[in-house]
């Protein structure tokens, strides 16, 4: 369902500020609009009553020879009605035109209507089809007849509307005025909540999960007394634990890389010595024992293990500590081509499929490390998939940059481990064990490696293709 109304903060606060004046505004105009026809009624009321009915009793005159059978027209005026009822039938019903008077037509429903008017002699509004809406009032006369004597409530009316248009003009020039004021008003008002905001969206902006981040400082003039201030000091208290948490991860990342640099540095030694020791007892030109020789296999080949482990380790502890790489000419075309010859040579069940372009592509950068990247992907996907797999490997280049694609046709990547694939000792169960021999570290040098050269490295899996994208700047 869409939103009605401003979304953002100052645009509400505006638009209730308007609609409140607004709120006023009508309460102000119905309240001076009643009171004022309250007073016109009541005027006409008092003018009703200070005509004592003459003007209606001078109607009988008509209907008596001996009058002078001209209604008494005196004092009143213009457009003043008067009707005379005797047994509740009108008799005589007249209006003042200028000093003079004239015979008003009556409908049926107009004589009904004033035969209605209660004789209490209070003002009454009624409408009659020939005149238009009156305030009369009725009284009783000495020949047992009923005098009603009216006014014309189209002045009153008139008054009222007018005023209503004056105060339509006025209370929208109004509240034209207060939307603008207040939009500023309010744009001022909020400034320091903007500065919050920016310095918010600052520290949103920082890779906060990767490497030293140097935090920006607390928000000045955050006075505790105001909302505003007091939201400046709750995010400055955040920023201080956020910065306080980020230094001690950062120390711990620190120390963990020193360990396993250090911890490889003085492992290789030892691993080559044992393998060594290994080779050459296996050498030796005596008879040794079947269960004897078996072991010594078994060291020399978990020697060799741990070696590449203890390589892989120290390399990713190198560019840990962001040490820099080669910067020299890759030609990535003959790259590609001997990795996939090295892979068809290891795995001549899977089809090893290429797709480059029919010109070299060169870059800058380490070759034996994008060969070992790349290298690590076409194991990968002979590892992982079964024989007769298709392994594509395509090259590209365009106007951004480089990209080395793998893709394969196997069961593919488990969704649940997709996100950390490229993270260090991550495998899956059954076909990602540790009886294929791998160490868990390959994707995370991939990744390491491309992330060193100014690259990305993503995966796309879904049973049945499988697709590792290397992306490189020219």
């Amino acid at each position: 369902m869409r939103r009605l109304g401003p979304r953002t903060l100052r645009g509400q606060l505006t638009a209730g500020l308007v609609t409140l004046l607004a709120l006023a505004c009508l309460a102000v105009g119905i309240t001076t609009a009643l009171a004022l026809r309250g007073f016109l009624m009541g005027r006409l009321d008092e003018q009703l009553a200070a005509s004592g009915g003459r003007f209606a009793e001078s109607l009988e005159h008509e209907a008596r020879p001996d009058a002078d059978n001209r209604p008494d027209t005196r004092g009143q005026a213009e457009s003043t009605f008067g009707a005379r009822l005797l047994d509740g039938a009108v008799t005589q019903a007249a209006a003042v035109d200028e000093s003079s008077d004239r015979p008003v037509q009556l409908t049926a429903g107009d004589r009904h209507t004033l035969a209605d008017v209660p004789v209490d002699g209070n003002g009454h509004s009624i409408r009659l089809s020939a005149l238009g809406k009156y305030r009369v009032t009725a009284v009783q006369g000495d020949d047992q007849d009923t005098l009603i004597t009216g006014l014309p409530l189209h002045p009153v009316e008139e008054t009222v509307h007018r005023l209503e248009a004056v105060e339509t003009i006025v209370f929208g020039a109004a509240l034209l005025a207060t939307g603008v004021a207040g939009a500023l008003w309010v744009r001022i008002s909020l400034r320091p909540l903007q500065r919050v905001t920016a310095h918010a969206a600052e520290v949103a902006a920082l890779p906060l999960a990767s490497g030293e981040i140097a935090m920006p400082g607390p928000l000045p003039d955050t006075d505790p007394r105001t909302e505003v201030g007091q939201v400046g000091t709750a995010l400055n208290h955040m920023l201080g634990h956020v910065e306080d948490a980020l230094t001690r991860r950062q120390a711990s990342e620190e120390r963990l890389r020193h360990f396993a640099a250090d911890a490889s540095h003085e492992l290789r030694t030892p691993v080559a010595n044992i393998r060594g020791h290994a080779e050459l007892a296996l050498r030796h030109e005596s008879p040794v024992p079947a269960a004897v020789h078996h072991a010594l296999e078994r060291i020399d080949s978990e020697s060799m293990r741990m070696s590449r482990l203890v390589d892989d380790l120290l390399l990713l502890a190198r560019l840990d500590a962001g040490r820099p790489l080669e910067q020299e000419p890759v030609d990535l075309t003959l790259l590609i081509l001997n990795a996939t010859d090295d892979a068809r040579a290891a795995g001549p069940d899977h089809h090893w499929l290429l797709d480059l372009p029919e010109e070299p592509v060169t870059i800058t950068g380490d070759a034996h490390r994008l060969q070992q990247a790349v290298g690590n992907l076409l194991a990968n996907a002979r590892t992982h998939t079964p024989p007769g797999t298709d392994v594509t490997v395509t090259l590209a280049i365009d106007q951004i940059g480089v990209t080395v694609e793998v893709s394969d046709n196997g069961p593919g990547i488990p969704r649940e481990l997709q996100p950390e694939v490229f993270g260090r000792f991550v495998r899956a169960d059954h076909a990602r064990s540790r009886s294929t021999g791998s160490t868990g570290l390959g994707l995370a040098i991939v990744h390491a490696v491309i992330t060193a050269h100014g690259g990305t490295a993503t995966l796309t899996s879904r049973p049945g293709h499988t697709t590792f994208r290397l992306a490189l700047p020219n």
